[in-house]
């Protein structure tokens, strides 16, 4: 009896390059998050209407229906941004010890290397500041939140292995995605600046390490 030969894991499949259709939706919702930002900072959520957002953004109203509910919702491509370029870093890690990839790959996320970086935390900051007063505003916010801790979980398994206890993979993914959050949230309070001491990335490592500081996956 012939017993199979066992194969090395394979490497992930690399995700398919968006479409030109998907590429011009991504284009057209972030214009509308925008839209919606700008007019959130200048008048509030609550002096601020759909119809107001989709003017401001060039598009007809029913076009601002098709992608979003409701006009808090409208700015989740925004809040979202910092989370896809960090799962994408870890996405592209090899595997290895997960604590120094994690805290890599959060630095990379929310530093400001360059202006749209810095923009992007801007508009950030000023969301975090409206979701203060406003609730379904925070829904948003924290609908982002599980939403990239839910997409974070099979990246991370990959990286921690077939052995990994599945459990403390996805302490790990909670705690990482609630380090970011707290660290934005924590961020935006402030007049920090987007880099340096008290920036998004210190204070978020420094939140991962608080989080993180007895999980035997991560060697601490």
């Amino acid at each position: 009896m012939t017993h199979p030969v066992p194969q090395p894991p394979s490497a992930p499949t690399p995700a398919a390059a968006p479409s030109l259709t998907e590429r011009r939706k991504a284009a057209t919702q972030l214009d509308i998050a925008r839209a919606a930002a700008a007019l959130f900072a200048e008048h509030g959520p609550d002096g601020t209407t759909a119809e107001a957002i989709a003017r401001h953004a060039g598009v007809a109203l029913r076009t601002f229906y098709r992608y979003f509910r409701s006009k808090q919702d409208a700015v989740g491509p925004l809040l979202s941004g910092g989370a896809e370029r960090w799962r994408a870093l870890l996405e592209a890690a090899e595997p290895g010890p997960l604590a120094g990839t994690l805290e890599a790959a959060v630095r990379g996320a929310l530093s400001a290397p360059d202006a749209a970086a810095v923009e992007q935390l801007r508009w950030t900051r000023g969301l975090l500041r409206a979701a203060e007063h406003d609730a379904a505003l925070r829904a948003v916010w924290y609908r982002v939140n599980q939403d990239s801790e839910e997409r974070l979980l099979p990246v991370l398994t990959r990286l921690a292995g077939p052995r990994a206890d599945a459990l403390e993979v996805r302490l790990v993914a909670a705690a990482a995605t609630g380090a970011i959050r707290v660290a934005l949230e924590a961020w935006a309070a402030t007049d920090a600046p987007a880099s340096g001491a008290g920036s998004p990335a210190e204070l978020a490592v420094r939140c991962l390490r608080e989080l993180t500081g007895g999980m035997r996956l991560l060697g601490r």
